[in-house]
């Protein structure tokens, strides 16, 4: 029974997601499905009654109200001159290397990774501006647009990170020793993401600013100052204990506001109030993947099958870096066809039993696991980044690829680099206490 229970979840997902049904709804039927065939009667199945309160109680969790305050946060600093005074600071501090605008592109996702903690909301955000910069001055479209979907994985793993917020949820695991953990790997997507943008740029003759003054430098961080004190104000509030993960987040949109209303003085309410519109709709969204992934959760671990896979998971090998090493694969995977929030709250708690049984480090584990994700939103078929930055660029999903082919290098370096050096994202947390 088991095993037509685990066919039932897995191989009628794959099914339900290839014929294009809403991941959220997807979870929600099969889950039912193989509800009802591990019941085996009729009256059992009266049990899904039940179902509508399963949902609702999977989303009591305080720290999942950070989610869409961050969201939130993001669109006020996203509607004004922010991500233009972000991306003119990155472009005079590096601006003056070979394919300076591509090097530009890369630090300021860096920078707005502190606001935003969504790849979806840098490639929006900001792409639209890097993307007219970079084509007007010389660029290749399709470069351009694979420098910002390649640069906007950087987001969810420098903190804050909304994908890690949910991993927390699922793992126990402390936030605020997750964000201070992805601070490292980001640095390193960063710098060898900026490595493959050298060598193209040499290559293909790409233009370079000249070397900025200091009354030049100094004016661009000025201007850039203010919105660039939110990782800032954050990681030492989180990490100094003054504010919990979600307290944070509240933090962080108060800040906007401020900074948008009475700093800048560029929102206007009719403007904030579409914001919240949007943001409505997406913690919507959000909150139905949760509860549906969920509840595919609960239908697992009542039916035997997490227990039964994590068991042979288990006996895989004894070596952690063995283990890690084939689940870097398997998540690379799901990351191709699951959306990240959904595949961490649905493979999560299966994984954890494993991570736990070879002593593995959650923290460790949640970096590379998101890591492994993010690099799903820039692979086929169902890429969301992809799909975001070639509408905003304006070019087929076939010249998109293209584009982000060579960034594939550094991604996948990082993502081997931190798997086999452990220390590289538990050496921050653990300095820091």
């Amino acid at each position: 029974m088991h095993v037509t229970v685990a066919l039932i979840l897995t191989v009628g997902l794959v099914i339900f997601l290839a014929l294009g049904i809403p991941i959220g709804m997807s979870l929600c039927t099969i889950g039912c499905i193989g509800f009802m065939v591990s019941s085996g009667s009729i009256l059992s199945w009266l049990q899904l009654i039940s179902m509508p309160m399963k949902l609702a109680n999977s989303l009591q969790n305080f720290l999942l109200l950070s989610i869409p305050l961050f969201i939130l946060a993001a669109k006020i600093m996203n509607g004004s001159s922010i991500t233009n005074r972000i991306f003119s600071f990155a472009n005079t501090i590096v601006g003056w290397l070979p394919g300076g605008l591509g090097h530009a592109n890369i630090v300021a996702s860096l920078i707005f990774a502190g606001m935003s903690g969504t790849a979806v909301s840098d490639a929006a955000g900001l792409g639209q501006i890097e993307i007219e910069a970079m084509t007007s001055n010389g660029y290749d479209r399709e470069f351009s647009a694979g420098v910002t979907a390649a640069s906007s994985t950087i987001a969810p793993i420098f903190p804050p990170s909304v994908p890690m917020v949910m991993y927390a949820t699922v793992s126990g695991a402390s936030v605020g020793a997750l964000f201070i953990g992805g601070v490292i790997p980001g640095l390193l997507m960063t710098f060898s993401m900026m490595a493959i943008v050298y060598v193209v740029a040499l290559k293909r003759h790409y233009p370079r600013s000249a070397f900025p003054t200091l009354k030049g430098l100094l004016s661009s961080f000025w201007k850039a100052l203010i919105p660039m004190m939110t990782p800032v104000i954050l990681l030492v509030g989180i990490w100094s204990g003054v504010f919990t993960t979600t307290e944070a987040a509240v933090v962080a949109t108060l800040y906007a506001l401020v900074v948008s209303f009475l700093v800048f003085r560029e929102m206007t309410f009719g403007h904030l109030w579409q914001i919240l519109k949007e943001t409505a709709r997406e913690t919507a969204s959000i909150a139905f993947v949760t509860a549906s992934a969920a509840f595919y959760g609960w239908v697992l671990a009542k039916c035997g099958v997490t227990n039964a896979v994590a068991t042979w998971l288990s006996n895989l090998t004894d070596s952690p870096v063995v283990f890690m090493l084939i689940i870097n694969v398997a998540l690379l995977v799901i990351g191709c066809f699951m959306e990240s929030i959904a595949a961490i709250l649905v493979f999560g708690p299966v994984l954890m039993q494993a991570v736990t049984a070879l002593a593995i480090d959650p923290v460790y584990f949640g970096v590379i696991m998101v890591l492994n994700l993010m690099i799903g939103l820039l692979t086929p078929p169902f890429g969301v980044c992809l799909f975001v930055t070639a509408d905003v660029a304006k070019i087929s999903f076939k010249d998109m690829l293209k584009g982000v082919s060579p960034f594939y290098i550094p991604l996948f370096g990082t993502l081997i680099l931190i798997t086999l050096f452990p220390g590289l994202i538990t050496w921050l947390p653990s300095l820091l206490g």
